[in-house]
């Protein structure tokens, strides 16, 4: 359950406010497996356990590009704006990749909401900085950080 709900017309009154954090949660191998085949990218630090263990980070590691990805998701259960019909990510900025994240790691993200503006036809145009944290043999650090900036339509009157 997101920990902060929002009404579309309510959007700058959140402006500046720390949305939350979303649940914990496991990167499997199977996962980077399954994104590997999905991007064809079968980099042996991502795919290979076995020549892995004997490479720079001492095991398979996720593709950042898996972690961006978990960002619809992380972010569902941080926050929900209310009368909302429809969403579309525009992009992201600032966006750095700032430690590996292992299998077997847990990831989870935070969000800021930085800005919101109305938009023409409807919409709404809001900024998050998104910050994914990892767990791994009892270290946590930051994962990644980005800026996302999405586009909300407004539920017709």
């Amino acid at each position: 359950m997101p920990t902060t709900i929002t009404h579309v017309r309510d959007l700058a009154s959140v402006v500046g406010e720390f949305l939350g954090h979303s649940e914990w949660h496991e990167i499997t191998q199977r996962q980077v497996d399954l994104f590997a085949e999905a991007t064809w990218d079968h980099q042996w630090i991502h795919t290979d356990p076995e020549r892995a263990a004997a490479g720079p980070y001492g095991q398979t590691i996720a593709h950042g590009f898996l972690t961006m990805s978990l960002t619809p998701t992380l972010l569902a259960e941080i926050w929900r704006v209310d009368g909302v019909d429809m969403t579309v990510n525009q992009g992201m900025d600032n966006l750095r990749l700032r430690a590996p994240v292992p299998v077997g790691a847990r990831v989870r993200m935070g969000a800021d909401l930085l800005s919101a503006r109305t938009r023409p036809r409807g919409y709404h145009e809001v900024v998050v900085k998104l910050v994914w944290e990892l767990e791994h043999a009892g270290e946590q650090k930051k994962a990644a950080t980005a800026d996302l900036t999405i586009l909300l339509r407004q539920t017709a009157a």
